[in-house]
């Protein structure tokens, strides 16, 4: 059974950092590639970032490129999100999710976490 589970979000104001987290099981972690999406009311679920399950590639969505990095940690079999410079229009919830194609389309992830709200303050 593949399980996610993020964590790390959090109330910060407009130019702070944050750091999300998203920790799988071994199995999942090796053989998945992980995405991270956000959802706000009233809009689709927009792609923030994925890395393959190497580790070796990463791909951003405009809007976070040069201010949020995803890395992966496989002595903790966890993928981390940061998110520097954050802005107001980043306010959301946050999802990982894990599939086996590297996309940025969310039909392509099987496995989603219970996601972990992101709140950025004037």
């Amino acid at each position: 059974q593949v399980q996610l589970v993020e964590s790390g979000g959090g109330l910060v104001q407009a130019g702070g950092s944050l750091r999300l987290s998203c920790a799988a099981s071994e199995r999942t972690f090796s053989t998945y590639n992980i995405a991270w999406f956000r959802s706000v009311p009233g809009k689709e679920r927009e792609f923030v970032g994925y890395i393959s399950w190497t580790g070796g590639s990463t791909d951003y969505g405009d809007s976070v490129k040069g201010r949020f990095t995803i890395s992966r940690d496989s002595s903790k079999n966890t993928v981390y999100l940061q998110m520097n410079s954050l802005k107001p229009e980043d306010t959301g919830v946050y999802y990982c999710a894990a599939g086996t194609v590297r996309s940025e389309s969310s039909i392509q992830y099987l496995h989603w976490g219970q996601g972990t709200r992101v709140t950025v303050s004037q």
